[in-house]
């Protein structure tokens, strides 16, 4: 019993005196610009493109019913730290705990254009982060 009075004591005063940096990056995705641009090539096959980049988001065609691929994702990264000092006692505690957070996101939209035998005949990219 006083093995754990004294480990759980413990604890708190070690909690008290804590330091953490965490961050916490938003789920990697396939899609790249330098995927895009080292593997997209022209007269490359619609299966072969599936393979690299994955499935699209939207397929459309143009007046000459050749189809046209919108790749189109965006991310979320969250960098948050925080810091803690303080002095905790058995009934009362202070605590200076100190909280920063950053979000940025980007965007990224891929358009592949292909012929009339589901060749890329073209592709284009575009990248921000705000």
């Amino acid at each position: 019993m006083k093995f754990c009075i004294a480990v759980f004591l413990g604890l708190v005063f070690l909690s008290g005196c804590a330091s953490s940096v965490n961050k916490n990056i938003a789920k990697e995705e396939r899609l790249t610009v330098a995927k895009a641009q080292r593997q997209i090539k022209i007269g490359m096959s619609s299966s072969d493109v599936i393979e690299v980049l994955g499935s699209p988001n939207m397929i459309t065609t143009d007046d000459q019913r050749r189809e046209m691929w919108v790749y189109d994702r965006v991310s979320t990264q969250i960098d948050s730290s925080s810091s803690a000092s303080g002095i905790w006692l058995l009934l009362v505690g202070f605590d200076g705990e100190k909280h920063t957070s950053r979000t940025s996101q980007k965007s990224l939209t891929i358009v592949i254009k292909f012929d009339k035998e589901n060749r890329v005949r073209d592709f284009a990219y575009r990248s921000s982060k705000f």
